[in-house]
């Protein structure tokens, strides 16, 4: 594309300054010097932890032939450079109008909320797969386009990876495509410069408020999402936030409304809960039909009703709902039970919030037979406020625990331990401390009885474990049958 072209230079994109020659063509857009090619244009992101303008010169070295910065530099011969205000900003913009605005060629969903938009975003893609759709997928396990997965590191990626993965489902005739759109993603602006036709909101409880300080903020975040969308937005009614999304944007676009407990558009009658099954009666509308989900609890009813209501809006049958959301046998991760050939059950589940781990507790809880045993942690440099009040919600729902390790990152793993203690101690569970978390798997296998249930929490689809800035090899379903398989020798 011809940088004059990418730059609006006749007056869309508030640019500051631009030195050297617009006629010339950019062959790509990077943020990440290692990955610069020939004459491709480096942008300089200033982030929290990395500044890209001290990497401009070996961008220089490796092709780039254009350089978006923020700060003042010194000009390089033959180099194009341009001065924007914000280039985290000018990597979205830049970014969308390179990959020729990808979002505006298919039917774009986009769900936010602190919990569940893992489940709901595989519900809802297995309906359509199901309608013989073509269907993409971004999100916390990664990117699925078509049938192809693509490993992601954040929830929702940077601007310019979103950009790309979304050219590359047009470029495979994908009709649909499902996106998690984290609180990160609103805030950082990683999807300023694209809409979305349909909203979801699942739910919103604490978390993240290293980042944003308050629940204000982190609401205020996930509102953003609710006016980008064109066609409809999708409610959790029963959310104690819900009324202000739908007082603050429900005359923007008609809204759709899920719940159990309030009067809802889209429902559910007659649950029950089993250790690996739940089923009910859906409602949409006049139609109903009689599901079986193949995972437990509550918060998957309410993602099974997103996504019934997406999938509704699309003109789909019910009898295809039903079909697409009996389809998903298990999600990684997320209340998984594991198939092993024990006498107790074995439950892997991602909950890291005080919210999501008591919804899980309280699921276990209808069906439990024996003794429930939780071994959980919490992850370093971020929100301590919440690691008590995780602590006493184990407390309160377990009947033992293991406090253990789950991505220290640069904090001591014992001091995280400690701030979680405090909160169990307001309870009277009895609970060890173990820092290494494979010892502390190992114990919970090595003392469970008959009928036990094990919840390990915290990573859930993770794979690795994060200490400093480094990620190691850590996957709890090999780590639990390697344990398991040493028993029965």
């Amino acid at each position: 594309m011809k940088l004059l072209k990418l730059l609006d230079i006749i007056g869309k994109y508030p640019i500051i300054s631009c030195q050297g020659s617009i006629d010339k063509n950019i062959s790509g857009i990077e943020h990440n010097s290692n990955k610069i090619t020939k004459d491709n244009m480096f942008i300089a992101q200033k982030g929290f932890t990395h500044n890209g303008h001290i990497f401009i010169g070996d961008a220089v070295s490796k092709g780039a032939n254009t350089i978006v910065i923020q700060e003042d530099i010194q000009p390089i011969e033959d180099l194009t450079i341009v001065k924007v205000r914000d280039t985290t900003d000018a990597l979205g913009y830049f970014s969308s109008k390179f990959y020729r605005l990808p979002w505006r060629n298919m039917e774009t969903i986009g769900i936010t909320g602190t919990n569940g938009k893992t489940s709901t975003s595989y519900y809802i893609k297995e309906i359509f797969d199901v309608n013989e759709n073509k269907v993409g997928l971004l999100g916390t396990i990664g990117a699925i386009i078509d049938h192809m997965h693509i490993d992601l590191d954040n929830t929702t990626p940077d601007s310019l990876e979103i950009q790309r993965i979304m050219k590359k489902m047009i470029q495979k005739k994908i009709e649909y495509c499902i996106m998690e759109v984290s609180s990160h993603a609103l805030d950082l602006k990683r999807v300023k410069y694209m809409d979305f036709h349909v909203g979801i909101f699942t739910n919103l409880s604490r978390e993240h408020l290293d980042y944003h300080k308050n629940m204000e903020n982190y609401f205020n975040s996930k509102l953003k999402l609710f006016y980008k969308t064109s066609k409809y937005n999708i409610i959790n009614v029963d959310d104690y936030y819900s009324k202000t999304i739908i007082d603050m944007v429900g005359n923007r676009i008609p809204y759709i409304t899920y719940g159990i407990k309030e009067k809802a558009d889209v429902t559910a009658s007659n649950i029950k809960y089993g250790l690996n099954k739940t089923s009910f009666i859906l409602h949409i509308g006049n139609n109903k039909e009689y599901i079986t989900l193949n995972q437990s609890g509550e918060f998957n009813v309410y993602n099974a009703l997103a996504a019934a209501a997406c999938t509704s809006i699309y003109g789909i049958k019910i009898s295809t709902i039903k079909e697409g959301l009996e389809n998903v046998k298990s999600i990684k991760g997320r209340f998984e039970l594991l198939p092993l050939d024990t006498d107790f059950n074995v439950i892997i589940d991602f909950a890291h919030t005080p919210e999501s781990l008591k919804e899980v507790l309280i699921s276990i809880d209808k069906f439990a037979e024996g003794r429930v045993i939780v071994v959980f942690g919490a992850g370093g440099n971020r929100d301590q406020s919440k690691r008590a009040v995780m602590g006493e919600i184990v407390g309160n729902y377990a009947d033992f625990a293991i406090i253990t390790s789950d991505n220290p990152r640069f904090e001591e793993p014992e001091k995280i331990i400690h701030d979680i203690v405090e909160g169990i101690n307001k309870t009277c569970i009895d609970y060890v401390q173990i820092v290494d978390r494979v010892e502390a798997i190992e114990y919970a296998i090595k003392n469970a009885n008959p009928k036990d249930i094990i919840l390990l929490t915290g990573k859930g689809h993770e794979e690795h474990m994060i200490i400093g800035n480094k990620k190691y090899p850590f996957n709890e379903r090999e780590i639990i049958l390697n344990i398991i398989n040493n028993r029965k020798k």
